[in-house]
């Protein structure tokens, strides 16, 4: 079984918006869903280490260190987007001002896998018909700003 260890991270501006990026998955045969910033640990890597190095290469967003994860646990990827059959991930919060993201870090793939980037309040997400990875996205993120999720 493939498995992947991942970072994510909640950015949040003072408006309790959070910045997501449309972005394809292992192919173009799916459509492309919105997710946080973030992605897989290398090896040799700590999953504060991986949200690091991938909010400067995602975002252009440099810190040196981010809050201790909010959320750490294992799960089942979502098999239209995602190569691997199990899973573990971390998740992080970092509120901010709101920002356009810099592509210059990005890979190859992301340059053409990224489709659009965009600040969503909660509410938006729950009305507009969006794809989201995870499928719990929006709640994930209300629970997290209500405090029901804490370090």
């Amino acid at each position: 079984m493939t498995f992947r260890a991942t970072s994510r991270v909640l950015l949040t501006d003072p408006h309790d918006r959070v910045l997501l990026f449309l972005q394809y998955g292992k192919n173009r045969d799916i459509p492309p869903r919105w997710i946080t910033p973030g992605g897989g640990v290398d090896p040799g890597e700590s999953h504060d280490e991986a949200a690091i190095r991938e909010l400067r290469e995602e975002t252009g967003l440099i810190v040196s260190s981010l809050p201790p994860s909010f959320l750490a646990e294992d799960f089942e990827p979502d098999q239209r987007w995602h190569p691997y059959e199990s899973g573990h991930w971390e998740w992080y919060h970092l509120q901010v001002d709101a920002f356009s993201p810099d592509p210059a870090g990005w890979t190859d793939q992301e340059l053409t896998d990224v489709v659009e980037w965009r600040w969503f309040t909660v509410a938006e997400l729950d009305s507009l018909d969006l794809e989201v990875e995870p499928a719990g996205l929006a709640e994930l993120i209300r629970s997290r700003l209500t405090g029901q999720h804490k370090e």
